[in-house]
């Protein structure tokens, strides 16, 4: 058998207090200020290699391209649509896809030092030059 006890101090109450809720939101502030820094270098590689990636998949279509019609297109939307004599297409599963950054790629033909043609990103902040993020990635 149970007792009610009608003593108020005897009532118990559950939930945090303030000073409770306080103490977490500090450890979690302090957690995240070790673990965000870390987190987010690794999403600026990630684009970076994301743009290699996407770069590379343009180069196999344009070398197929070039393989079917023995010339490599004057702009990237060939790949896609075309009504040149050869052309067994579309090339690119999908429209030329945006940088990582939503920049489209600079496609330039003929490339420099001789080679057919040149794909670059100009990197986060979408301008030629830069260092780190803003690094232009180039392929030929």
């Amino acid at each position: 058998m149970r007792l009610k006890s009608t003593c108020p101090s005897a009532r118990r109450h559950f939930g945090f207090t303030l000073i409770e809720l306080l103490i977490v939101i500090v450890i979690l502030g302090l957690l995240l200020s070790l673990v965000a820094p870390a987190m987010f270098s690794k999403v600026s590689s990630s684009q970076r290699k994301t743009a290699l990636a996407q770069m590379q998949m343009i180069t196999t279509s344009l070398d197929t391209y070039r393989l079917d019609l023995g010339e490599y297109p004057a702009t990237l939307d060939e790949l896609r649509h075309s009504t040149k004599k050869g052309w067994d297409g579309p090339y690119l599963p999908r429209d030329v896809p945006l940088d990582p950054w939503g920049n489209p790629y600079v496609y330039t033909v003929p490339g420099e030092d001789g080679k057919p043609y040149a794909i670059l990103s100009y990197g986060k902040d979408g301008r030629p030059g830069g260092e780190g993020d803003d690094a232009d990635i180039t392929l030929q």
